[in-house]
């Protein structure tokens, strides 16, 4: 790993880049490899949709609209349940090229555990635990925004697994440094930081909401800002208990991924970038390899946290 100052380590995980393919913009981990060009080698690791205990159809259209700098989304974790994604696609993935990392969702922290202990007796790699998601009526941001409620989730998970544990925060809460605590407090051994931002769209002429939920998840460089401030909130909880954070939110160049990596993070999460541009992840793992050779660092670990006030 010396050698490649883009290989990097996350939760005890070896990675070949710093980059982590984000949750909900990748299907399975294999939408991307049918395009020309791509390849799950050139990431650290990808996120898989989100995933519930019984298949869910998710929300009436539309579901997706496009926004000045960014993008809405309102999926609401369409997804085939856990039985079908460990038994019927995990097979199917090539654990060689990339490390993968199931993200758990539900409706009950009993369902969170349980879907948690059904990927701990899988091949995956690590586990996402997704409670920060503004799209579904129940649990969700609910359980996201409240810190007792986040610390309930992921100690249930830690009881049904001995992965490591990522726990997905969302800005969309009056103090993320309590919630990081109390998550490191339940066990957790990581966090992805940020989920997307509440938002709406109006269509002026009919007067009626474009998203068939009304709200969504807004995603992109609209909400870089934002990201960056909470990766930096998070960071001076989490670096005293040597907990690392994928950074994330409007990431789309190697100066957006260096920026986060300075802020706190150590590893940065690529996300709607891949929609318009799904080459985009070999672009910023060159620049990030340039930004260190001119700065004669060695690797990523050598950016975190390196933020000068």
């Amino acid at each position: 790993m010396a050698n490649d100052p883009l290989k990097t380590t996350f939760c005890g995980l070896e990675m070949a880049s710093p980059i982590v393919l984000l949750s909900g913009c990748v299907g399975f981990g294999e939408e991307y490899t049918r395009v020309e060009g791509f390849s799950n080698e050139d990431v650290g690791a990808v996120c898989l949709k989100g995933t519930t205990g019984r298949p869910r159809l998710g929300n009436p259209p539309h579901r997706v609209c496009e926004t000045p700098d960014g993008m809405l989304n309102a999926i609401g974790l369409q997804n085939p349940g856990v039985d079908r994604v460990v038994d019927e696609i995990l097979p199917g993935l090539d654990f060689d090229e990339t490390r993968f990392i199931a993200n758990v969702s539900g409706s009950t922290i009993e369902e969170y555990g349980y879907v948690t202990g059904r990927f701990d007796e899988s091949d995956i790699d690590a586990i996402e635990i997704n409670i920060s998601c503004p799209n579904v009526k129940e649990g969700g941001v609910q359980f996201g925004s409240d810190p007792e409620m986040s610390a309930r989730v992921v100690a249930a998970c830690r009881e049904r697994t001995k992965k490591p544990l990522i726990t997905k925060l969302s800005p969309n809460q009056t103090d993320i440094r309590e919630n990081a605590r109390r998550c490191i407090e339940a066990g957790t051994d990581g966090f992805a930081v940020i989920n997307t931002l509440m938002g709406m769209a109006i269509d002026a002429e009919t007067r009626r909401p474009i998203i068939g939920n009304v709200r969504g998840g807004l995603s992109g460089p609209a909400i870089k800002p934002v990201a960056l401030l909470k990766v930096r909130q998070v960071y001076e909880v989490a670096r005293d208990h040597d907990i690392p954070i994928i950074g994330q939110g409007g990431i789309a160049s190697a100066t957006d991924a260096i920026e986060f990596l300075v802020a706190g993070a150590s590893a940065v999460g690529v996300g709607t970038a891949l929609f318009y541009d799904p080459l985009v992840c070999t672009k910023i793992n060159a620049g990030i390899a340039d930004y260190l050779a001119r700065h004669a660092l060695a690797g990523v670990a050598d950016l975190t946290g390196t933020l000068r006030l």
